[in-house]
Order: C-alpha cells, then structure tokens, then sequence
C-alpha cells in the first residue's frame, strides 16, 4: 500500500479513503478452476446455488477424484449445462492422470502458468489471471480482460476509453504489486469512493 500510494498519488488518495482491501482466497487449484467454469454467464446468487449443489454431490469436498465419481446426469443435476459438465470432467481427468501437475503449476511464471490453464477446455485468459491472483497468491497481475479493472481506471484517472498502450502504462507503475491495485481498482468500480465512470457520461446536447 505504500509502495503503491508513492508511486501514484491518485491512488493514494483511494487507498487512504478505502484503507485495507480484504479478499476471500481460492488455495486449492482445483477447486477454484471448478468453481469458476461453474460461475460462468451467471448471476452470483444462481452460482453459488450450483456450486453448493455440486459440493453436496461430490461429499462435501470436490476433488478430481470426487467429481469423476458422478455421471453427468448426477452433475447435470446440479444445474451444470452439458458443456460445463464436459469441461470439468476433462480437468479433473487431466490431473487424475497427471498429465496436469498442480504442484508443478504453482512453481511457473505467470505467463507460463496462464499458458498451461488456457489450454485446458472452458479456461480463457482472463480466468487464469483470477486463479493467478486468488489462488497462486501472485503479487503482480492487473487483467486487461476485465471490464471492472477497465472502469475502475477510467473512474480514478479521469479516462473515457482504456486502450492498451494505456492500461499498460498502469500496469508497469503498478508493478511489482498489480494485484493489489488490481483490489482497488475492482473496490473503485464497485462504487467504494462514490466516483462517477467517464465513459458513462451524457455528451452534452448542442443547440440549433
């Protein structure tokens, strides 16, 4: 926090209205890559209802070896789309097996780590980012795929459109702690300081 207060003073003016940023964590790899194809394209209350679900399925606890013990009828049962049922099935065969090492991810790069989860069905880059965040722990990663980091720039530095060449220059005074500005970004868009988004602002009616 004061690293980041000193390298933007606009930030620092939201993490001293904000103070500290608490997140729940996601520490089992697996669990989190489950959970978030579940969560995909639905509301956080109709997410939660399924993920609970599929937790009471499996026992309680949902491992690789759990979730291949039910059909997919059984998951199909929980509210799983027949696509999503595939996805999760293929994940937790590829760990089963050991073609996928999670113990072995969590040592890569970032980069590497993103490289390997993409692969997998039903994962994109921006959920790998989530899982590098909230499950790896890992202090520098600000997503560009995620619409709220965009608003949250645009609500604290005045912006109307966040490209790349610009989201990059965050990123880089960012680092080596982006996932924690990540925090304040999503607690700015999420309305914490009561700015208003540029992007969301009327132009203003000329008369004839």
């Amino acid at each position: 926090m004061t690293y980041l207060g000193r390298r933007d003073k606009r930030l620092a003016e939201i993490i001293r209205t904000i103070g500290p940023v608490e997140r729940e964590s996601w520490p089992d790899l697996f669990t989190a890559l489950v959970s978030s194809i579940v969560s995909q394209q639905l509301s956080g209350k109709a997410a939660d209802t399924i993920w609970r679900r599929v937790q009471e399925r499996c026992g309680g606890e949902v491992t690789p070896r759990s979730l291949l013990a039910q059909d997919e009828a059984a998951l199909r049962g929980c509210g799983l789309s027949a696509r999503k049922v595939s996805y999760v099935r293929t994940i937790a065969r590829e760990i089963a097996s050991g073609a996928l090492d999670l113990a072995k991810l969590a040592t890569l790069p970032d980069d590497t780590v993103c490289e390997r989860l993409t692969a997998l069905p039903g994962i994109g880059r921006w959920t790998a980012e989530m899982v590098l965040i909230f499950s790896l722990q890992r202090p520098d990663v600000v997503s560009f795929g995620d619409l709220a980091i965009h608003r949250g720039l645009r609500m604290i530095y005045r912006h109307r459109t966040i490209d790349r060449q610009r989201f990059e220059r965050y990123r880089r005074r960012y680092a080596p702690y982006g996932s924690l500005a990540s925090l304040y970004l999503w607690a700015v868009a999420g309305g914490a300081c009561g700015l208003n988004d540029p992007a969301e602002r009327k132009p203003k009616s000329r008369r004839t």
